[in-house]
Formats: structure tokens, C-alpha cells, sequence
């Protein structure tokens, strides 16, 4: 970053083509909307771009990288005031249907994994949003509790409690919701 501050435009691109593919992803599973996401994407970038020339290096790129994404996702939860609302976890992504008419020896297990899967990302999706973005750092990108606190503003010990929970919390979900699907 202290390259591309000083005039090196491919030092830029070095930064961009690190990090795009988690920041993306970061963003979309953070707000489980692809547009928002994917605007809220190149938001961050541009304003990588503009704070360029006062970047300092108080925290590393990543972070400072992170606590920009976090604080447009904040922003805009502050401006829409979402209502919490429970989404249906059943919703199938594939026609069960057409699964069914395969004739893959493998149908039975691929069928429970999508189950599985889409149990997951609605349990994650249910989380309170801090417990949500916590887990996501630690789990997609790799950070440490105390990156995640960085990021987030908040004390070490906060965020550890936030991934706890949040681990705890899609541990009880899944279970409960799996146990309602009737399986074993």
C-alpha cells in the first residue's frame, strides 16, 4: 500500500489481486444480498484509492482493508434498519425432482449434503450480525480473534465471546433444524 501511495500503480494491483476474491466474499455472505454486496464491494476499493495518499501503516493492510468493509456493512445496516426476519431454511437450490430422476449411485449423499449445506447457510444467515461477521473472519479469512477485534472495534475478549457464540449458536441450530427435517 505504501507503494501504490507513492505513485506505483501496480502495486495496486498486487493489493487488488490478493485480496478480491475474500473481500467479495466477505461481503456476500456478510449481507446475503448480491447486489449490496457487490456495491458495497467496489465502495471499499475506491475508497482504498481516495485514502491512498493518507494511509499510514498504524495496522496492517489487511486490516485497515477489513475495517473499511466493516464499517460500509455498519453504515448501511444503520441506514436500512432491517428488521430481523426468519428466511426459510428449506428452500431448495436444486429441483429435488430432477435429483431424483439421476440415477448417480452418490444421489442419496449428494441430496443430504445440499440439506446440510443449505442448513448451514441459513443457521449463519440467522446469526446476529456481530456473531456473524466474527465467525466469517475467523472461519473464511483466517483471522485471529484479535485481527476480528481490530476490525470490529471491539475488545479482544468481546470478540472471542462473539465466535463462541456464534460457534455454539449454528452448532444448537443445526442440530434443532436438522432434528425437525426428520432425519437421523
Amino acid at each position: 500500500m505504501l507503494q501504490y501511495a507513492a505513485g506505483n500503480a501496480r502495486a495496486f494491483e498486487v493489493l487488488y489481486l490478493k485480496h478480491k476474491g475474500p473481500l467479495y466474499r466477505y461481503f456476500v455472505r456478510q449481507l446475503n444480498d448480491q447486489q449490496l454486496a457487490e456495491d458495497l464491494y467496489q465502495d471499499t476499493w475506491s475508497r482504498v484509492i481516495k485514502a491512498a495518499s493518507s494511509y499510514e501503516t498504524s495496522a496492517k493492510f489487511t486490516t485497515w482493508l477489513y475495517r473499511i468493509a466493516h464499517n460500509l456493512i455498519i453504515d448501511n445496516l444503520r441506514a436500512v434498519k432491517p428488521v430481523n426476519s426468519f428466511t426459510e431454511v428449506f428452500e431448495p437450490e436444486q429441483d429435488h425432482q430432477a435429483q431424483l430422476a439421476n440415477q448417480d449411485e452418490n444421489l442419496e449423499s449428494q441430496l443430504m449434503d445440499n440439506q446440510k449445506a443449505t442448513l448451514l447457510k441459513g443457521c449463519v444467515a440467522d446469526l446476529p450480525q456481530v456473531q456473524k461477521e466474527a465467525f466469517l473472519l475467523n472461519v473464511e479469512m483466517g483471522f485471529t480473534a484479535a485481527i476480528i477485534a481490530d476490525i470490529a472495534g471491539a475488545t479482544l475478549e468481546a470478540t472471542k465471546s462473539r465466535i463462541r457464540y456464534a460457534y455454539k449458536g449454528l452448532k444448537d441450530c443445526v442440530e434443532l433444524k436438522w432434528q425437525g427435517a426428520n432425519h437421523d
